[in-house]
């Protein structure tokens, strides 16, 4: 895979014309049921196997529950909705359909058998594509007998809301499926990111796996227990990072480059039970700076204006929450009882 794959990422395609007509989907769990719910809801057609007692029931209910957000996420009138129809065997799902959806257990030999069964199964040019959490694709490659239309495509729950959707291409996999996947998943409203490398985990589950870790080690040592460790994260940086990531902004005005050089050396302090961190050396330090600086020539904005950004993002956010009386939303709403409260008797005396 090309190191600048993610620039594949971007097409000229129409949302229309990327939308598949129908899918089959290996797998009837939370996973499943979530991409049943997000491809039913943008109009397109789902052959479900789903082995498991209870997995059209699951992704009834999900499929209901997706229905109620989509119902207050857009005022855009959504597609009629895609037919579900419930297959009898791997053959049956993946048979006249564009993308196959493989959402099993966490288990490599049964991801494996059906990815092999699919594969034989599937016609020409049929993407199949799995929901793995952590396992490499060139591993799920392995039993295949068409390897080169498989890639990972690691999506978060719930599915039909979060929009990320993680795409990782094994040794054998062709650049084309990995070009019309992202076609796809941005069609039904994702957000397609290409990992340039095959690693365990992928992206998002390493940066994720790394707060579970300290967040464990937190409650074990008894420094917090799990709702202050919750509310530490939901109160402070979890807004933050839902608007501009760990890194946008990073430096400020100074620079990643200078930041790093002030800061850097402090995440080798006993903070956190993570203190192995890459050795800041001048080629490191130059490759944080070249990407920021690249990522803000990209963006065009100012410090002050991505500041801005920042902050009406925060609002958004904070706004939304207040809605629902949930989180820091319940904080900010107690603060305007407050001010309310301050401002009643002036005004009626």
């Amino acid at each position: 895979m090309s190191e600048n794959s993610n620039e594949m990422s971007e097409s000229s395609a129409s949302p229309s014309e990327a939308r598949p007509r129908a899918v089959g989907l290996l797998g009837g769990g939370i996973v499943g049921g979530g991409w049943a719910a997000r491809f039913i809801l943008n109009g397109v057609d789902v052959r479900l196997y789903g082995p498991s007692s209870g997995a059209v029931e699951r992704v009834q209910k999900v499929l209901a529950k997706a229905r109620r957000a989509y119902a207050r996420l857009t005022q855009v009138p959504l597609p009629a909705e895609g037919a579900l129809t419930v297959v009898d065997s791997v053959a049956d799902a993946v048979r006249d359909v564009e993308l196959v959806q493989e959402s099993a257990p966490e288990r490599l030999d049964l991801k494996q058998q059906l990815l092999r069964t699919a594969s034989r199964a599937a016609a020409p040019g049929t993407l199949i594509c799995s929901s793995t959490s952590g396992f490499p694709p060139t591993l799920l490659q392995k039993e295949m007998e068409f390897p080169e239309r498989l890639l990972v495509a690691h999506p978060f729950n719930p599915v039909y809301l979060l929009p990320l959707v993680e795409l990782c291409a094994g040794q054998r996999t062709v650049p084309v499926s990995l070009a019309r996947a992202a076609e796809i998943y941005r069609a039904v409203g994702m957000h397609p990111l290409v990992v340039r490398k095959e690693v365990d985990g992928f992206i998002a589950n390493r940066l994720q796996e790394a707060m579970w870790r300290e967040a464990l080690w937190l409650v074990h040592d008894d420094v917090a227990n799990v709702q202050e460790v919750d509310d530490a994260v939901r109160y402070s940086f979890g807004l933050r990072r839902a608007v501009i990531g760990p890194f946008r902004i990073g430096g400020g005005a100074i620079g990643m480059r200078r930041y790093m050089e002030q800061w850097g050396p402090m995440l080798k302090f006993p903070w956190t039970k993570l203190t192995n961190v890459p050795e800041l050396t001048e080629a490191f330090l130059e490759k944080l700076a070249e990407q920021s600086d690249a990522q803000a020539a990209t963006e065009n904005l100012t410090v002050a204006e991505l500041e801005e950004k920042r902050d009406d993002g925060l609002v958004a956010v904070l706004l939304g929450l207040r809605a629902q009386g949930f989180g820091a939303g319940e904080t900010l709403a107690r603060w305007e009882r407050g001010l309310r409260d301050r401002v009643s008797p002036a005004t009626s005396s």
